[in-house]
């Protein structure tokens, strides 16, 4: 899984070994770095803190389970950026747009890893997630997680590799919300509490419609490349412009369902306070409508729409764990 001569881009090799890093890392190193895009990370820790939050306020919590979910989180992060740009290569070197929220690593288009290496830790990674999964399974004869973090590996293969590959025919954006959204907080609250008796619907309502509105807005740089490739992505099928205004519909519904959240069990001043910073968000996002892909505008547009449907995450956790 090392680097060869053929596997690293002499130039940018060099460019690289200019930068801060250079003496504290190797070559090899910061290419494995660059292909796990550990920023990512706060999309899969989000939603299975905030399943082991509502787990938490009902009176069932581990650390122990707390340790495995998230040592899971991280096996399952891994295998998606690795198994993306193993799918997405082609796609990813038309890409002009890229940036921190898309676009892949871009260590196979500037070829920094060979794609056998990173198609062997793809694997070794998804094969982690099934261990994490049968941990839990017989520590606490409770086999929940492990269905669901199986489903969860087979919503990935459906998302990028064929026969499926709807990233590309068209409903990627679902499968993130159902995995994002959907399968990451039960799989945290079922670990922790062993059964969906007492979840928050309304919660897991908000969070499908938050990963949906998230998964649409980092579509949108994507645009041009996406187009050249025929990936069937929401803003292709809709077009710059009206896929943002789809995301600011979904985030004003998103609002009116945090507003419902005393329902769900979230009293006291937490709710209002999520609904003002994502209000504020919305209102601002306004501002940046119609910016083209490539642009600041459009950049700053993204930021907004992914803190939008981070802050209620996070916030909906914390407020659950320490009330």
């Amino acid at each position: 899984m090392g680097l060869t001569r053929t596997e690293l881009n002499p130039r940018k090799g060099r460019d690289k070994d200019k930068g801060p890093l250079a003496s504290l890392f190797s070559a090899r190193t910061r290419a494995w770095l660059q292909a796990s895009r550990m920023p990512s990370q706060i999309y899969i820790f989000l939603p299975l803190l905030l399943g082991q939050s509502m787990a938490h306020a009902q009176g069932s919590f581990s650390w122990k389970i707390f340790a495995i979910c998230h040592l899971y989180g991280l096996f399952v992060q891994l295998f998606i950026v690795f198994a993306n740009d193993i799918a997405d290569v082609k796609t990813d070197t038309k890409n002009r747009t890229h940036n921190i929220f898309s676009g892949g690593s871009r260590v196979l288009v500037d070829k920094y890893l060979h794609p056998k290496s990173l198609a062997v830790a793809a694997c070794v990674f998804g094969l982690l997630c099934v261990f994490a999964g049968l941990a839990i399974g017989w520590s606490w004869n409770n086999w929940g997680p492990f269905l669901l973090i199986l489903m969860g590996l087979v919503l990935l293969w459906a998302y990028s590799f064929r026969p499926f590959r709807l990233s590309y025919r068209g409903g990627g954006e679902f499968l993130q919300m159902l995995g994002v959204g959907g399968l990451l907080p039960i799989t945290g609250y079922m670990a922790q509490h062993g059964s969906l008796s007492c979840i928050s619907w309304p919660l897991m309502g908000l969070m499908l419609l938050l990963s949906l509105s998230c998964a649409m807005s980092t579509s949108l740089p994507d645009e041009p490349s996406d187009r050249m490739s025929s990936k069937k992505s929401s803003t292709v099928i809709f077009g710059n412009r009206i896929n943002q205004r789809i995301i600011l519909i979904l985030n004003g519904i998103a609002l009116s369902v945090i507003l419902l959240m005393p329902a769900a069990g979230i009293s006291g001043p937490d709710y209002l306070y999520i609904f003002l910073a994502c209000f504020v968000l919305w209102i601002a996002g306004v501002r940046f409508l119609d910016y083209r892909p490539g642009s600041r505008g459009l950049l700053v547009f993204v930021a907004l729409s992914v803190g939008f449907s981070l802050i209620p995450m996070a916030g909906f956790s914390m407020a659950l764990f320490f009330r």
